[in-house]
């Protein structure tokens, strides 16, 4: 069974930090290119960041971009998010996807809930 696992959303304040994890199981996790991605109410979906199944190389989404780090752990099938300097605007549910592009494979996790409040 294909699972995509995430946690360590919250609330925190302006200027914060976060990390959220997304845990993979069911499936070869380090084959598949990860991603972040969010949304919040009455906004676009974004994606936030990216890393390969090659040679970990990485991409952001510009509002992201020095703030946030994405990194993988393929011995433990784990996928992160590193959120530092948060806003308000960062404020969305943050999920993950999985994608093997040999095959066109693409699984979703269900979301964890980050708030950036004062």
């Amino acid at each position: 069974q294909v699972q995509l696992v995430e946690s360590g959303g919250g609330l925190v304040q302006p200027g914060g930090s976060l990390r959220l994890s997304c845990a993979a199981s069911g499936f070869t996790f380090s084959s598949y290119r990860m991603r972040w991605h969010r949304q919040a109410p009455g906004k676009e979906h974004e994606l936030v960041a990216q890393i390969t199944s090659a040679v970990g190389s990485t991409t952001y989404a510009d509002s992201v971009r020095g703030r946030f780090t994405i990194s993988r752990d393929n011995a433990k099938n784990t996928l992160y998010l590193q959120m530092n300097s948060l806003k308000p605007e960062d404020t969305a549910v943050y999920y993950c996807s999985a994608a093997r592009i040999i095959t066109g494979d693409l699984y979703w996790g269900q979301g964890t809930q980050v708030t950036v409040s004062s």
